[in-house]
């Protein structure tokens, strides 16, 4: 079946299972302890479950790595994919409509399609590796913004040390935290927002695979807060933090940052 069909049928199956959990604090029940070393959410549970059950009955994978689950073997298929059920659960749980079901496929370690769809609101974005990335099956392009002082940027932080982040704060237009990273990477390569920064250092392969493709063939650029490439392990307790810029921005937001 082909990847993104097969992701449609799942974003559908995810929407219908995890409707009587949004926006209510059931939402957010604590079920068990995740893969990741961090509490699962009822929601996430749902999600997942569907997702695997999905995957179980389709052969369109190998192996499956998830947040909660950690890493799923299928006895047909080729490739792994990588899975956060619900990217943005506190946002589900409180009923703010930004949050997301991210898919990438990859090949060899290497992510060649990427599927999120908002929960919320419906909205879709793919990309397939050197062609291009959609938006509701539209071509989007980054931003062409080139000043700081006209830039508006994405920050996720959670009990971080504000300072690191001051003095591109009194450079730059407009902040936005938005609190879901697959989303936001999205959004950069959409030009929406023309740069996002994650300084947990919790993003994992699961949150960041599919945004990044995403963002990455839209013509943005995606780096560790040095500037160097960034290579996330399977291993869903390994967490990192990264930059997404438009690529014009990129070396301007990292010197700030440093």
């Amino acid at each position: 079946m082909d990847f993104f069909v097969a992701c449609n049928q799942m974003a559908g199956l995810v929407k219908e299972s995890i409707a009587p959990y949004e926006g209510v604090p059931a939402g957010g029940e604590i079920v068990r302890m995740g893969a990741d070393l961090t509490p699962t959410k009822k929601i996430d549970q749902v999600a997942e479950d569907t997702v695997v059950r999905y995957l179980r009955e389709n052969s369109l994978c190998s192996f499956l790595i998830s947040e909660e689950a950690g890493k799923v073997t299928f006895e047909n298929g080729d490739g792994t994919i990588f899975l956060d059920p619900v990217d943005g659960t506190f946002n589900a749980v409180a009923g703010i409509p930004f949050y997301a079901l991210s898919l990438a496929y990859a090949e060899d370690g290497i992510v060649k399609k990427a599927f999120v769809r908002n929960l919320a609101t419906g909205e879709i974005f793919t990309a397939e590796l050197g062609k291009s990335a959609y938006c509701n099956g539209k071509p989007i392009r980054t931003s062409t913004i080139s000043s700081l002082d006209k830039c508006a940027v994405s920050v996720y932080g959670r009990k971080f040390d504000p300072t690191c982040v001051m003095q591109l704060g009194q450079k730059i237009r407009r902040w936005r935290l938005l609190g879901a990273s697959a989303l936001e990477l999205c959004y950069v390569g959409a030009g929406r927002i023309d740069a996002f920064i994650d300084l947990r250092g919790t993003l994992r392969v699961t949150d960041a695979a599919a945004g990044m493709l995403v963002c990455t063939e839209a013509g943005g650029n995606v780096t560790d807060l040095n500037g160097a490439a960034i290579d996330f392990p399977c291993d869903v307790t390994v967490g990192r933090s990264l930059i997404a810029t438009n690529g014009v921005l990129h070396h301007k937001v990292i010197e700030y940052l440093r």
